[in-house]
């Protein structure tokens, strides 16, 4: 019976999942010469050529910046919601997945009117007779962008992770004399590692690859890694190119979030005292 039950997961792994990496990886390892294909690395050369490494570096740094504000935003919010009881924290809750329950795409665009040159904030700069804002179109509206959109997807694992502490060590820490700072840092934050851990992935790994945000937001000034693979599979058509990229930053992702991990293995090995 459990094996058999395993079956239907099987199938959507191998159908959703292993296929198509399977084809990317064909994709980005051949090359077309003389109308025959043929296994080369040029696509993974060129997908190494400076201006390319210039838009892996900058989806970087922009993706982790989005990531590290989400961090100082949700884990103070995960810690009160995880501190309330009763109603007070069903309402938070509700407020806090409501956002999730709209359109990705109508969230997004919803910033267009907001920070636009006429938007709500600028009329209102205006109204107050202050000089109106370049907030459109510029690196720290795509910041903004993720930040809006993966807020949620940092606060839930955080939270669920502040929610199974035993309170029991809680007070432990306080009878052995721990003041509040010692016992958050010593006590409540090393055993929310695991949720700060799930929430940088959640918010990192959509950040990096998105192409929606920088391309509504940023104007496609600035090219992102997401912004690049999609741009060489639905308009130059260059899936092969594409196909290289998106390899290159798997790679990448797989090695940073492995160090990530890494890390927080070592600290949770340290204890807690």
């Amino acid at each position: 019976m459990k094996r058999s039950a395993a079956y239907p997961y099987l199938a959507w792994l191998a159908v959703f999942t292993i296929i198509p990496l399977i084809l990317v990886l064909y994709y980005a390892f051949t090359s077309v010469s003389d109308g025959a294909v043929k296994f080369s690395p040029d696509n993974f050369v060129r997908a190494f050529e400076p201006m390319y490494l210039i838009v892996m570096w900058r989806s970087f740094v922009l993706a982790l910046a989005a990531t590290a504000i989400c961090f100082l935003i949700g884990y103070p919010a995960a810690y009160i919601l995880a501190r309330k009881v009763g109603e007070k924290k069903s309402t938070l809750l509700f407020l806090l997945l409501v956002p999730m329950w709209m359109n990705f795409l109508l969230r997004t665009y919803s910033w267009l009117t907001i920070l636009e040159r006429n938007g709500i904030i600028n009329n209102a700069l205006f109204a107050l007779g202050l000089p109106k804002m370049d907030l459109l179109y510029t690196r720290e509206a795509v910041v903004l962008g993720m930040v809006y959109n993966f807020l949620s997807f940092m606060i839930l694992p955080i939270y669920t992770a502040l929610s199974k502490i035993d309170a029991s060590l809680i007070e432990a820490a306080q009878d052995l004399g721990a003041g509040k700072m010692n016992v958050f840092f010593r006590v409540i934050f090393p055993l929310s590692l695991p949720g700060v851990v799930s929430g940088v992935t959640m918010v990192f790994l959509p950040a990096i690859t998105t192409f929606v945000i920088p391309n509504l937001l940023g104007g496609g000034k600035d090219a992102l890694i997401g912004s690049l693979i999609e741009q060489q599979f639905l308009r130059v058509g260059d899936w092969r190119f594409g196909s290289a990229v998106s390899v290159v930053i798997m790679g990448l992702i797989v090695i940073a979030m492995s160090l990530f991990y890494a890390v927080d293995s070592d600290e949770g090995e340290g204890g807690l005292f």
